[in-house]
């Protein structure tokens, strides 16, 4: 026999002599982009179509070479087409709906694709009839909803969620895709909700349904849209609450498994992986929109090692898109899991911690530096919900945080075993200290300081306000803190550049304010005062630097006079420590004949010399600024779901749902 070549629905014979076939798919689809009707001549057309496999990359290319007088001229039959897929999706023949769901995606897809610069009103006219839209989404919607939540075949569920993504993501903006306003009103929600709170079916659609969800949010956010998916979700919280122990299924449960699984897969693999934007704005979407999600967050379980190879069967669907693992269906299919006593737990809080502390460390792909902001912006919104800093300082809750620390020369890794077991509170300090230790680089991430060291100061405001007596190694920050004012200084001129240097050192020199008016309400024990002071007047030289810099600023004209202004009057207590007790050692030393003093020598004069100390009050030290989305952040997450949706799109390609397998599973079906 000849063989037999197939390529773009040509069937190609090696013999020069024959012509080449087309298959009887692609030759139907011809009839289709011609004029006439192509059930005029073949009343079981349609029928016949939804039997053939599906030839997505013809379908697509035949859309996109569509001329703008070809479009008016083969219109109705699109609008057939479009039709009649929506009515094969309630077929009981099963490979109909598969292919009437390829069909449909290859729809969305050429139309867009075609018509980029077309408005959404001309996109859904081509594809559906402007007159008809409402009645075919509407159709469309149900039909979905039906195979979402219905008992049918698992891969039929992957492909109704791939259908989704893939029209959630045909325009590079989220908010200017029309069509997702037909999606709003015929709600889909409380499928993608069944989906998450079902044992058996999160495990092979969890991915797809939260990644579809945080997209799906941002549709026209700032107009209110969001607000639909956050009742949702209140409403949800509130039944569930209501009805589910500690342990046992359900959507607290679900996120938490859900969302917390895809941040151990991916931290546990090696450091270069593909950050997960996409679960992250979930996580954010879930934290910002409702405050009762701070009870996702605590809920623990016992922490789990995930294996490096899932230990149930690969299933049929395809790879999780984005580039990262999905996680494993044996964690993600047991909501009830043993809790021994010795057994070390977790949370969703935890988790995403350790994933931070991975995504965190390199910050020069563009990528992993959007990861950190979120990263970060979420920990904004958890630092400032009272909630939620109740359960990160309750000092009955303690975990043992193992947190990812960047290699660097001068310290050696730390060991699990010794990390003590603490308020969650702690790992987040921990966090935030590390992060200011390992990027004082010349690619100075400016805007991440910024938020790191807000973090900080809306803790230690919630601590002061309960007067809450954290054990913490409060050194390691304050010696955190004084490097990064060095660093500041070193590279004044460079970082001017860029930056606004002195919003920084402002807000890190009131860090020492807050600590200098209020530590007596919220240090541990007054010896961490004491070691407070020893540490100003030890490091005296770099706070002396940095006066003598924004004095200079300050004293000449230009553009930050007034910033730098602000610093030199927020010195002014740091800077009445260094001259009070200086001297006092000094003499100390003299009278004593001690060349170099002792640590322990160096408090006893601290200790001695309180009385004579004065201070001046500084007003608005334990006050900030509430996180807000709308403006500073706006244009940050109209881009980052931007280039979600443009990797969603690249990666949910339904030529990875394997045509073959897909046949072949309902084949037996008649």
């Amino acid at each position: 026999m000849s063989q037999v070549e197939k390529k773009a629905g040509l069937l190609r014979r090696t013999s020069s002599s024959k012509k080449p076939l087309k298959e009887k798919v692609v030759l139907m689809y011809d009839e289709i982009f011609a004029k006439d009707d192509p059930a005029k001549n073949n009343p079981r057309f349609w029928d016949e179509l939804f039997l053939m496999k599906v030839n997505l990359e013809y379908l697509e290319t035949k859309l996109e070479s569509v001329d703008g007088e070809e479009v008016q001229r083969i219109q109705d039959n699109i609008n057939s087409l479009f039709h009649h897929c929506v009515q094969a999706l309630g077929e009981e023949h099963q490979i109909k709906v598969v292919n009437a769901l390829q069909t449909l995606c290859a729809l969305f897809r050429g139309v867009h694709q075609k018509n980029k610069s077309a408005s959404g009103f001309d996109i859904i006219n081509m594809l559906m009839g402007f007159d008809k839209a409402e009645q075919r989404m509407k159709d469309l919607m149900e039909r979905l909803d039906g195979l979402l939540c219905g008992e049918g075949s698992e891969s039929l569920k992957s492909l109704c969620l791939k259908l989704l993504l893939c029209l959630v993501t045909v325009t590079d903006n989220i908010s200017q895709n029309t069509i997702l306003e037909y999606v709003m009103i015929n709600s889909i929600f409380e499928a993608i909700l069944q989906i998450l709170s079902d044992v058996s079916s999160r495990g092979q659609h969890g991915y797809d349904a939260v990644v579809l969800l945080a997209l799906l949010v941002n549709y026209r956010k700032y107009e209110g849209m969001g607000m639909v998916v956050h009742q949702a979700l209140t409403e949800y919280n509130r039944q569930y609450k209501d009805k589910e122990e500690e342990n046992q299924g359900g959507f607290f449960s679900t996120f938490t498994s859900m969302v917390g699984n895809m941040f151990i897969a991916d931290a546990d693999e090696k450091l270069s992986v593909q950050t997960n934007e996409a679960i992250l704005l979930a996580l954010y979407e879930a934290v910002h929109l409702n405050r009762n999600f701070i009870t996702v967050l605590a809920q623990s379980h016992p922490e789990i090692e995930i294996p490096a190879t899932p230990t149930t069967p690969t299933p049929t669907t395809p790879t999780t898109p984005l580039g990262t693992t999905p996680p494993s269906l044996d964690m993600m299919n047991n909501p009830e899991l043993p809790l021994d006593p010795n057994l070390q737990t977790s949370n969703l809080l935890i988790t995403f911690l350790k994933y931070a502390s991975i995504v965190m460390q390199d910050t020069k792909d563009e990528h992993r530096l959007n990861s950190a902001r979120l990263c970060l912006i979420i920990l904004t919104c958890i630092a400032e919900d009272q909630y939620a800093d109740a359960f990160l300082h309750d000092d009955n809750m303690n975990f043992r945080v193992s947190l990812h620390r960047m290699p660097m020369r001068h310290r050696k890794k730390a060991v699990d075993k010794n990390i003590p077991s603490r308020p969650l509170v702690c790992a987040v300090l921990d966090l935030m200290v590390e992060f200011v230790v390992t990027h004082m680089m010349k690619d100075f991430p400016m805007d991440l300081y910024l938020r790191c060291v807000q973090i900080i100061h809306k803790l230690l405001c919630y601590q002061k306000k309960c007067r809450i007596r954290l054990h913490y190694t409060w050194r390691e920050l304050w010696s955190a803190l004084i490097n990064l004012l060095k660093f500041l200084l070193s590279n004044e001129t460079t970082l001017l550049a860029k930056h606004n240097i002195f919003h920084l050192a402002l807000l890190v020199v009131n860090l020492f304010n807050m600590f200098i008016t209020y530590g007596d309400t919220f240090l541990p024990t007054s010896n961490s005062y004491d070691e407070l002071y020893y540490e100003i007047v030890r490091m005296h030289q770099v706070f002396d630097n940095l006066y003598c810099m924004v004095l200079r600023v300050s004293t000449n004209t230009g553009q930050w006079k007034e910033a730098a202004s602000k610093v030199t009057h927020a010195l002014v207590n740091v800077r009445a420590i260094i001259n009070h007790f200086s001297p006092k050692i000094e003499s100390y030393a003299a009278v004593n004949h001690i060349s170099q003093l002792s640590e322990e020598q160096v408090l006893e004069v601290v200790r001695s010399n309180y009385d004579t100390l004065t201070l001046k009050l500084q007003d608005g030290l334990d006050q900030f600024e509430r996180y807000s989305e709308q403006p500073k952040e706006a244009a940050f997450f109209k881009e980052l779901v931007r280039s979600i949706s443009l990797n969603v799109r690249k990666n949910v390609s339904l030529n990875t749902l394997s045509q073959d397998l897909l046949l072949k599973e309902f084949s037996t079906i008649s």
